[in-house]
């Protein structure tokens, strides 16, 4: 059973989604690629695991690297999880390229890694803001892809970046 929770951010709407113990899904209303994986009528709950991502989101948005973020279980191949595995890796406030996951990548499985293919796979990350896509940049420092909008992903840098400098 998929559980959601709909909820409020400065930069829109989000929905929440859950299997009932870890957040499965968090995406900004209408973003591309909404609700992947969502069964056809998901029930509307309040589930700990929600109040705990709202929480984070309140830390988050008011310019914290939160510390401890809800457990998280997004549905994918293993190599989007890989993707998103090395995306939780990039800290607070600082970015890297498409070029550079994908070099990371492939050094750690010794497979060629693209950067278009990291690109596709970070485009699909059902967990936004936690697993922190935003933070991949074009090879020359460039805003490119975001499903939520490259606007949001400005705001979200901005933000970072800004709580970086204090």
């Amino acid at each position: 059973m998929t559980y959601i929770r709909k909820t409020e951010t400065p930069l829109g709407p989000v929905t929440l989604a859950s299997d009932g113990n870890a957040l499965t899904g968090l995406w900004f209303n209408g973003q591309k690629h909404f609700g992947t994986g969502l069964e056809p009528e998901p029930v509307e709950r309040d589930l700990p695991v929600f109040r705990e991502t709202e929480r984070w989101l309140e830390e988050y948005f008011t310019g914290a690297a939160p510390e401890r973020a809800p457990r998280i279980d997004p549905k994918g191949t293993p190599f989007q999880k890989a993707v998103w595995n090395a995306l939780l890796a990039i800290p607070y406030g600082e970015t890297r390229t498409y070029g550079q996951l994908a070099r990371y990548l492939s050094e750690r499985s010794g497979k060629n890694v693209s950067a278009r293919a990291v690109g596709a796979a970070a485009g699909r990350n059902p967990v936004s803001l936690i697993v922190p896509c935003h933070r991949l940049v074009g090879a020359d420092g460039n805003l490119t892809g975001y499903a939520g909008g490259l606007e949001r992903k400005r705001r979200l840098l901005e933000l970072e970046a800004d709580r970086r400098k204090q």
